[in-house]
């Protein structure tokens, strides 16, 4: 006769500890739409191979895959690289505060040599917008919203002899003006609480957050650089 334990009835119907949050729950794809919803569509889209990249400056590194070599035998081990990431807290002059995000060694020296955060996000080359990812995009688009980053703009349209600008709310593909604001004052949250901001995190104290329809096919579609036009 086996011998079983008894089961205590009063610990039978409770669920498992868990302390994840349901926002982290969400998939990269429905994340990335919550986050870059009043943003202007970044035209090379998220990365599907390392999706990690998407919440950081990560300069297009990805993981790399190669062999281990023995000088004696000759046998081939198979064996992988990461990035070196670190998380970094980088001044930002339009800002006016210190922002932590996740960066690679390699981006970080570019920022240095570009002479700080501001001048790395605003490079105008096709390559540094490819660089730039979903993260360093949303952070873009918000240091250009600043009355400093405008001013700027504004003097280098007059020492070229362009016209002023009509529409600058809308300059950058923004859907409506209303969106522009919420959009900054969202982060702006961020910065009043811990004078710091997260690329890529989200703040857990918040409300619920509205689903997103991801049923589409076409829903944040990864577009080639070939097929997009970039406008900066």
């Amino acid at each position: 006769m086996s011998f079983r334990a008894p089961v205590q009835p009063f610990l039978s119907h409770i669920r498992t500890f868990t302390s994840s949050n349901t926002l982290w729950a969400k998939s990269t794809k429905q994340r990335l739409a919550f986050e870059h919803a009043s943003v202007p569509p970044y035209p090379y889209g998220p990365s599907q191979i390392y999706k990690q990249s998407n919440f950081g400056l990560y300069g297009l590194q990805k993981i790399r895959f190669g062999n281990i070599v023995s000088k004696k035998n000759e046998i081939k081990t198979r064996r992988h690289w990461r990035p070196n990431v670190h998380f970094k807290r980088l001044w930002s002059e339009s800002l006016g505060v210190q922002i932590r995000l996740r960066i690679t060694t390699r981006v970080l020296r570019t920022v240095d040599k570009c002479g700080g955060l501001d001048e790395y996000l605003l490079g105008s080359k096709a390559r540094r917008i490819k660089e730039l990812g979903m993260g360093g995009w949303k952070l873009r688009w918000r240091i250009m919203q600043t009355d400093k980053v405008k001013e700027r703009f504004r003097k280098e349209r007059e020492a070229l002899g362009l016209p002023p600008l009509e529409g600058e709310v809308n300059a950058e593909g923004v859907a409506d003006e209303a969106g522009r604001l919420e959009a900054i004052a969202q982060i702006d949250q961020e910065l009043a609480k811990g004078v710091e901001v997260t690329v890529g995190e989200v703040d857990l104290q918040e409300g619920e957050v509205d689903e997103v329809d991801a049923s589409e096919e076409s829903f944040m579609e990864e577009k080639s650089p070939r097929d997009g036009r970039i406008v900066v």
